[in-house]
């Protein structure tokens, strides 16, 4: 199969509307070519005059870990071309950086999650593009959670930067498609175009989304392999949490764990609450000790979510219900664990970090609800997917 950049570079004819045009790429580490060349490096040996860079979170470089930790302005060092920070002292494009070009190509690798940040980079870009007559073109890549819909949708006034619109947490789509759902949902009026991948097979194993056959590349710092991608929609409730996803570990958010509770009853926990929610995948108890971060040189246990191997189910597997009878369990075996983390999260300042990760309360609150059952949450979650499996139907291109 062919990505977006592949067939761009490929076929001159793609091309051609950009002759004569200032070009500037959205990009970031994984913005590579099928021979893993830069997108940078390949479309600048392939002609265009490409005129200026725009990083997301983490940077162009993905050098920089944590969320909250801003990437600067600079000049490239080899083309001489500014690079702008959608993740530094502005999130949005300024009219200054807009001066810089007539067409915008995204090449970003995403994950299918509502609250990556690209997804939300992306809308911000289409706003200013079409604020500013601006064109742009997304460089499609696969969703490398697949097709899959699960989650609550994020309810009015919860938008932030992790939560760009009335989506749920796993919204199976493609960032080509979602820039088209983005422009009729919030009636842009942009030049608007998808280089759509040649050959992707979202259903198919054993990739259900990411073609084994591509490298792996990471797109931020903690994203590092399929897995990660497959049990994110979840594991990143744990950013509102005090319990560890993993960072200072070598396998980030494919894990969850504390050194003051017990794995093996949590998980046993877990099966007796909702065994139907742990379909699709493998749970394994274990010990990590994180290097920086929190619980920092604190031996902790762990669950380790394996969405993976023989036993991996791609339509049975709900990592975001699994994840929430993670904490529901924990919640049940040591009622007065101090489990929600109160900091200031992703510039929101006044509101739970899980609840602006969620796009609304509902979540923790059933959680909290010591009486809640697994059918509370279903009967709250279901219309909500089932809603947007028609919704997103108009928008869909593969």
């Amino acid at each position: 199969m062919k990505f977006g950049i592949d067939r761009l570079l490929a076929d001159a004819s793609l091309r051609k509307p950009l002759e004569g045009k200032r070009v500037a790429l959205l990009a970031h580490p994984a913005s590579v070519t099928a021979d893993l060349t830069h997108s940078l490096d390949a479309l600048v040996a392939a002609g265009l005059n490409i005129s200026a860079v725009f990083g997301p979170q983490h940077g162009v470089r993905g050098d920089l870990q944590d969320n909250m930790m801003e990437s600067p302005d600079f000049t490239d060092p080899t083309y001489g071309m500014p690079v702008f920070s959608l993740y530094g002292e502005v999130r949005r494009p300024t009219g200054q950086s807009m001066g810089t070009f007539d067409v915008l190509l995204v090449d970003l690798q995403d994950v299918g999650c509502r609250i990556y940040t690209f997804v939300t980079t992306l809308l911000y870009v289409l706003e200013a593009a079409a604020a500013h007559g601006k064109s742009v073109w997304v460089l499609d890549r696969p969703n490398p959670a697949g097709r899959p819909i699960e989650g609550l949708t994020l309810r009015p006034g919860w938008e932030s930067f992790v939560g760009a619109g009335p989506m749920p947490m796993r919204h199976g789509m493609t960032l080509g498609e979602m820039g088209r759902w983005f422009i009729d949902r919030f009636r842009l009026d942009v030049d608007y175009r998808v280089i759509e991948m040649e050959g992707w097979q979202p259903g198919a194993a054993p990739g259900y989304g990411w073609p084994p056959e591509r490298v792996w590349i990471n797109p931020s710092p903690n994203a590092a392999n399929v897995n990660m991608a497959r049990a994110y929609a979840g594991t990143v409730m744990l950013e509102g949490t005090t319990l560890s996803e993993g960072r200072g570990t070598t396998r980030p958010l494919e894990l969850f764990g504390a050194p003051d509770i017990d794995a093996r009853a949590v998980i046993a926990e877990m099966r007796a609450l909702a065994p139907q929610w742990l379909a699709g995948c493998t749970l394994r108890d274990f010990w990590f000790q994180p290097t920086f971060h929190k619980h920092v040189g604190a031996l902790c246990a762990g669950v380790f979510i394996h969405a993976e191997g023989a036993a991996y189910d791609h339509a049975a597997f709900r990592p975001w219900r699994l994840q929430a009878l993670g904490f529901k369990a924990i919640r049940r075996l040591y009622p007065d664990y101090p489990l929600w983390r109160d900091f200031p999260y992703e510039y929101v300042f006044d509101k739970l970090a899980i609840d602006v990760i969620n796009g609304g309360p509902g979540l923790r609150e059933w959680v909290d609800d010591a009486a809640a059952v697994a059918g509370d949450l279903d009967a709250l979650t279901v219309p909500d997917e089932q809603a947007w499996e028609a919704e997103r139907q108009a928008f869909l291109l593969y």
